[in-house]
């Protein structure tokens, strides 16, 4: 028998009332088949494509079975947590408990939200307060745990979403550690949701759930199909213009860009801003606050066009957008669909565009492999993408003036006595050695970032960037250390200190 309106699920008044002031009205396939489990107490594991409901999936059976025990009592003591919900990153958390606190307004259950980039003493009040359902990302979770804000004793229900990028980002050994501290898996109940499934995955599933149903809405590592997909190949060069042209040509004021790397978003945004569009960027090196200002401005129409990491790819829901592009071909092909899984939500038709460089062709093979699909390969009318990249690389100021800034470091570097400079008057100066130039430099900065994007960077990349920096500044005829007053180090060598302590 097929379920048609929420009234048929069993939920409680205070629930429909939410469920209906928020406009809905026909559950998706994921609620319906999920929500009588999740309410008979039995473990999931659930598969469905992103977008298609998975968070109400879980949170509405949640807030009936904890609905009993709200209360308003002020003691902490009587809002123990009783359900746990890990996220990958703040984006996604934060939707999450933004359902969550939507759907439960009337029941009188606590809910709050943790996550790091933001100063952790914000969040002790309201945790010490006690709150009865808790979403969090891991790092920031232990954080809590280490310095006894958050007590774990008392969940009823763990909450695994998004488990396919909690393995892409190295969360399992937090999440094991959570699990630890958890009551034993036979007390509690265990949801695992994930838009794909790998055999990673299934080893964390016969790790953390009893018994599961297996919940499936669509075949495994698919692509939505309300998203219509389509490929475009052009040189590296050519891209922003094409991606500019993509925008005017179709007056577009929402288009969500996907890049690799943290420092190719930061620079794109940049370029985009000279190229005339609204645009801002979001990836792991921004703060919280302006995290959540770039995407609030993305949600309202005030930007064009949105640059970002994967770390956008989970958790970022909005209305209607019309246009991912892929502006660079993920490494990983299962990222391929999370990216372009921020279309064509709940039910409404999207499009996703990738941009293919020859030297991506083989990750567009591999995607088209997981999908089964052959992805259609078009043409723009009236853009020549060798013109465009021969536009793209003609006025670049970076190659022509890096001899000059080369220049300028090289006689404020080169301090040799006097009396050396007369006696060899016609030898040219030696050019410093072991010295990278500026382009070497930003290549190598690439590399890093592409070997684990999105990351923060770690103490020995840290320390490793600053030994690089110092041997830069004291290695200009070595004579860094001169009597009397230290030599300034250049603003633009001096390392900007991180202030995340998760990437996500």
């Amino acid at each position: 028998m097929s379920i048609t309106s929420f009234v048929e699920l069993g939920l409680s008044p205070e629930i429909l009332r939410a469920v209906t002031e928020s406009g809905y009205t026909t559950p998706t396939p994921i609620q319906a088949k999920a929500i009588p489990v999740v309410l008979a107490g039995r473990d999931v594991m659930g598969g469905a494509q992103t977008g298609t409901g998975k968070t109400a999936g879980f949170g509405l059976p949640i807030l009936q079975r904890l609905q009993p025990q709200a209360n308003t009592s002020p003691s902490p003591a009587r809002h123990p947590v009783r359900a746990l919900i890990l996220a990958p990153t703040r984006e996604l958390a934060i939707q999450v408990e933004d359902q969550i606190k939507v759907y439960g307004k009337y029941t009188g259950l606590r809910s709050t939200c943790v996550f790091g980039g933001v100063d952790i003493k914000q969040q002790l009040a309201i945790v010490r307060a006690g709150v009865e359902i808790l979403v969090a990302t891991p790092g920031r979770l232990l954080d809590h745990v280490e310095q006894k804000s958050i007590n774990l004793s008392h969940v009823e229900i763990f909450v695994l979403d998004e488990a396919d990028r909690m393995l892409d980002m190295g969360f399992i050994p937090d999440i094991k550690r959570i699990m630890a501290l958890l009551p034993a898996g036979v007390k509690r109940q265990n949801l695992l949701f994930s838009a794909t499934f790998s055999n990673e995955i299934k080893k964390l599933a016969d790790q953390l759930l009893n018994a599961p149903e297996l919940i499936e809405v669509a075949r495994r590592n698919t692509a939505a199909e309300t998203v219509t997909q389509s490929a475009y190949k052009c040189p590296q060069d050519a891209k922003r213009a094409l991606l500019t042209h993509i925008v005017r040509s179709r007056n577009l004021r929402q288009v969500l860009c996907f890049v690799r790397t943290k420092h190719g978003a930061s620079r794109l945004a940049r370029q985009l801003e000279k190229d005339g569009l609204e645009t801002s960027a979001i990836h792991g090196d921004k703060t919280q606050g302006a995290r959540m200002d770039a995407l609030a401005a993305f949600k309202e129409g005030k930007l064009e066009v949105l640059v970002a990491t994967d770390v956008a790819a989970r958790g970022l829901d909005v209305d209607d957008l019309p246009l991912v592009v892929n502006y660079e071909l993920p490494h990983v092909p299962e990222d391929y669909i999370h990216r372009i899984g921020r279309t064509g939500r709940a039910g409404a038709t999207g499009e996703a565009i990738s941009l293919v460089a020859p030297e991506e062709e083989k990750y567009l093979v591999e995607i088209e492999r997981l999908l089964k699909v052959k992805m259609a390969i078009e043409k723009f009318d009236g853009f020549d993408p060798v013109a465009a990249a021969v536009r793209t690389a003609s006025p670049r100021p970076r190659s022509s003036h890096a001899p000059r800034a080369e220049g300028r470091e090289t006689p404020r570097a080169s301090h040799a006595p006097r009396a050396e400079t007369r006696a060899a008057p016609r030898r040219e100066p030696a050019a410093p050695r072991n010295v990278p130039s500026r382009n070497t430099r930003e290549l190598e900065r690439e590399e890093a970032y592409a070997r684990n994007p999105d990351q923060p960077m770690t103490s020995a990349t840290a320390n490793a960037g600053a030994h690089s920096r110092s041997a830069l500044v004291h290695g200009h005829g070595g004579h860094g250390h001169a009597k009397g007053k230290a030599k300034p180090v250049p603003a633009l060598l001096m390392k900007r200190k991180s202030t995340e302590t998760e990437s996500a």
